[in-house]
């Protein structure tokens, strides 16, 4: 029986949970969005506003009128190589201009993205072009020969660039609707190997109707792409601000991941609307703002936040959550400086179209202030994964409170509970998926592939430390004369994964421990120490008082005692994040200013010291 769900607010607006129905909270008074498909919406602006800046990088600046002649001209392109309806593209191109073109001629042309960051392991790339059945990769020629070739077609963006300026113009003639596909985007998989999420038209435009109109974003908006191509936040980057006219900005890679450099990025090219994913966001949002920034709303998301904005911010903070299968976001909320500390932001109401249940194991709905998992229903569910009809079939169930024919619930295995005004709070995971850096990450996925190596028997991979900063953990049982090293096996699971699902961390046990039921115990697992910690080689201790000072720096960044002076920063679980924080306590310590570039330029103690050093006797030279 469909609950009685009154609605009170406007449309478009967070609706709380009606008092007799304890665990449901919807936000169905919003309309439907339209039925023009995202690339008639851009193509429009193209007409209206041809002369508009629409992509801006440091190399390169389209406007609408070119974006949409250039996106015309691949999608006849496309076309002729056999791309229409429901047909996968892979596309795997660095973040700028030239990817959205890209992204955008598939639509045209009837077809439906697969996006993949080139920064990904060949092998990784391959099995994820290998397994959507892409006939046609997009690419640039320096990534398309790492891939190598395949069941598909190349389309190099560099190499074709004659053939594709000569095709014609207008856009091509198309007959897809909004139930068609419109991207395709993997996320990892429990079973070893990635999955990938259908999102339809209908999807995507539901996404960018309650982003434009919640945010009131219009032309004169400029927004910011941070986010990889991978990374579903790149679709909620890139097309609400083509459809509403403004003009998408992209940092370089430096810029994107270093809070100062970025908020100066920010300031500089008067962005007014962003989303930075939440490590990053918690290292921008404490720094110095003037007051007349131009930034108006910095939106989150990928982790738990666990940061306040401070009063007198000049943006508003609008915490988001939603997996991959909810069309990237299905909950919102802003966040306001709170008088209470320790508890953390929320993740807001059910965004428009959406309905959100908190549910007990006998699916039913549980009271306000108890914890159930969380299930959504509504416009912006997936249509399912690709291939997968078994895993379909375990994730995206019948809607039990709904009685319209194959209304569905996605079950996201999250735990959350509702607080009195109706907002969600997250509480964590009833599985052992784990999020790090926004990404979500099986741990099956990680031990599947180090099974494989020579020597190991069994394996298992925890997420340890604090919640907004944990590192990956893998505890492998091998066999008495297995030659183990750090280096060694990231390497090879660095062939197969990509970084940020690379343990920082080995540890070497005699046995797994188990429960009664005979699965493992993660709860049991020890604590790594110097003497079961897989090493590359004897710990060296700091020479130099300056090494001392920069082992004791990494110590307390990457969470361990055991740093030697010749320990890789980034083998021991140290990411670019952390390189911006690494450079900020140099500075602080040493009163040095340290390039970004650095920290992956000289990643030992022992390399960084003796740039440290260097820079120190300069300065003395110089004061002399």
């Amino acid at each position: 029986m469909k609950p009685d769900i009154t609605n009170s607010a406007p449309p478009g607006t967070p609706h709380s949970i009606h008092a007799e129905q304890p665990g449901i909270a919807n936000d169905i008074g919003a309309s439907e969005p339209s039925a023009a498909l995202v690339m008639d919406l851009v193509r429009a602006r193209g007409h209206a506003a041809a002369n508009t800046p629409a992509l801006i990088s440091d190399n390169q600046q389209l406007n609408y009128g070119e974006l949409e002649i250039r996106s015309n001209q691949l999608a006849h392109d496309l076309q002729s190589a056999g791309v229409g309806p429901e047909t996968l593209v892979g596309l795997c191109h660095d973040r700028g201009p030239a990817m959205v073109v890209a992204a955008l001629a598939v639509l045209k042309a009837g077809g439906a993205y697969v996006p993949l960051d080139p920064a990904y392991p060949t092998d990784r790339l391959r099995f994820m072009l290998e397994d959507a059945r892409t006939p046609i990769l997009i690419t640039r020629r320096e990534i398309g020969r790492r891939i190598g070739t395949g069941n598909w077609k190349v389309v190099n963006l560099d190499d074709d660039s004659s053939r594709i300026a000569s095709r014609p113009q207008t856009p091509p003639a198309v007959a897809v609707s909004e139930q068609s596909l419109a991207y395709v985007i993997y996320t990892s998989g429990s079973t070893g190997r990635p999955k990938g999420v259908q999102i339809t038209h209908k999807n995507l435009l539901n996404l960018i109707s309650w982003h434009n109109s919640t945010f009131s974003i219009s032309a004169e908006d400029r927004t910011s792409q941070l986010a990889s191509i991978a990374f579903d936040a790149a679709v909620w980057e890139i097309w609400p601000s083509l459809v509403a006219g403004a003009s998408l900005y992209f940092p370089d890679e430096a810029t994107r991941v270093s809070p100062e450099s970025l908020r100066d990025w920010l300031i500089r090219n008067r962005i007014t609307v962003s989303f930075v994913p939440t490590p990053l966001a918690e290292l921008l949002i404490p720094l110095d703002w003037p007051r007349d920034a131009a930034l108006r709303i910095l939106l989150t998301g990928g982790d738990a936040l666990h940061v306040h904005p401070l009063p007198g911010l000049p943006f508003t903070l609008v915490n988001n959550y939603g997996p991959s299968e909810c069309t990237v976001v299905a909950t919102s909320g802003t966040v306001a400086p709170n008088p209470h500390p320790d508890a953390p932001p929320t993740i807001g109401w059910a965004i428009s179209n959406f309905q959100i249940y908190i549910l007990d194991e006998q699916m039913q709905p549980v009271p306000a202030g108890v914890a159930g998992e969380l299930h959504i229903g509504g416009l912006g569910l997936a249509r399912g994964y690709l291939y997968r009809p078994d895993l379909d079939k375990e994730r995206f169930i019948p809607n039990p409170f709904s009685q319209t024919a194959g209304d569905r619930l996605y079950k996201t295995g999250d735990l959350a509970r509702f607080l009195p005004d109706g907002q969600i709070a997250f509480t964590g995971r009833i599985d052992e998926q784990i999020k790090i850096r926004g990404y979500r990450i099986e741990p099956d996925e990680i031990a599947a592939v180090l099974d494989q190596y020579l020597g190991i028997k069994a394996s298992v991979v925890v997420a340890r430390g604090e919640i907004d900063d944990k590192r990956l953990i893998a505890y492998v049982l091998a066999s008495a004369d297995a030659e183990l090293s750090l280096s060694g096996l990231q390497e090879f699971l660095k062939k197969y994964l990509p970084d940020y699902m690379v343990p920082g961390t080995f540890v070497r046990v005699d046995s797994l421990p188990v429960t009664t039921t005979g699965k493992i115990d993660r709860t049991a697992l020890p604590d790594p120490t110097p003497e079961t910690t897989i090493r590359d080689q004897m710990r060296i201790a700091p020479r130099t008082p300056v090494e001392e000072r920069v082992v004791a720096i990494l110590s307390e960044l990457l969470g361990t005692e055991q740093v030697s002076v010749n320990d890789n920063f980034f083998f021991l679980g140290g990411h670019s994040l952390l390189g911006t924080q690494l450079i900020a306590r140099a500075r602080d310590s040493f009163g040095v200013e340290l390039p970004l570039r650095t920290v992956f330029d000289s990643p030992t103690a022992e390399e960084l010291s003796a740039v440290i050093e260097q820079m120190l006797r300069n300065e003395a030279i110089s004061a002399d």
